[in-house]
């Protein structure tokens, strides 16, 4: 029986940097040796690997786009040339594949038919600000997008600080881009005024800015972060 291929889950950088100032050299001699890939973008992923690996041959590459077009019965078909015995890999369009990523769902059929998952090193932007934060990072959950509705929004936000203080747990999230400065006017009018409040965001680049103060403490000197990709995250 034909052994088969592996799956390489390949960070990328959070950013406009020189790739081997965040990845590991491992990242750059795995994308040397793959040529089949699953991306979210085919036309990022390409600039990314040109990045790292300027001499490798672009017209040999191939790729498969998972996105929220993409069916669920077509995933299977994207880890066949691991099943034919190749190496693959999988990249997000930012940080580290599977995490806030839809590639958790190829990974988790990559598990069902077998074939070795192998995660590499590289930045992943929640994991970064829980480390500079100060927040519990013993006990903390992560919670994607909160609801766009205004009123629904102010009550997730509300349920998250409560959940925080009942369990000594820090909450994280995200928000588009540019709608972050709004996303922190919604916190600084729902929050208790103790309520711990970290803001991060161009994490690893040479803008980044992360900072934890209270909530009232904030409300003299709220930042304007609009369109800077950015984690949030509060503990009550």
């Amino acid at each position: 029986m034909k052994e088969k291929g592996r799956l390489f889950l390949i960070p990328v950088t959070l950013g406009e940097i020189s790739p081997l100032e965040v990845l590991p050299l491992s990242v750059k001699k795995v994308v040397e040796m793959v040529d089949d890939y699953i991306v979210e973008n085919e036309k990022t992923a390409r600039r990314f690997i040109k990045s790292i690996h300027p001499s490798k041959s672009q017209p040999t590459l191939n790729f498969s786009v998972i996105n929220k077009f993409t069916e669920e019965t077509e995933l299977p078909s994207f880890l066949q040339a691991c099943l034919e015995g190749k190496n693959m890999g999988l990249m997000s369009e930012a940080g580290v594949p599977g995490i806030a990523d839809p590639g958790a769902d190829v990974i988790a059929i990559a598990h069902e038919k077998g074939i070795r998952v192998q995660p590499l090193v590289g930045p992943s932007s929640i994991l970064m600000a829980m480390m500079s934060s100060g927040l519990n990072g013993q006990n903390f959950a992560f919670n994607g997008y909160l609801p766009i509705d205004k009123q629904e929004r102010r009550k997730k936000i509300k349920d998250l600080e409560s959940i925080s203080m009942k369990q000594d747990q820090s909450q994280a999230f995200i928000e588009t881009p540019y709608r972050n400065n709004k996303m922190i006017e919604e916190m600084l009018l729902s929050l208790n005024g103790k309520t711990k409040l970290c803001i991060a965001c161009d994490i690893s680049l040479p803008t980044e800015f992360i900072k934890t103060l209270s909530v009232e403490s904030w409300k003299k000197q709220i930042p304007d972060i609009h369109k800077r990709p950015a984690i949030f995250i509060i503990q009550g």
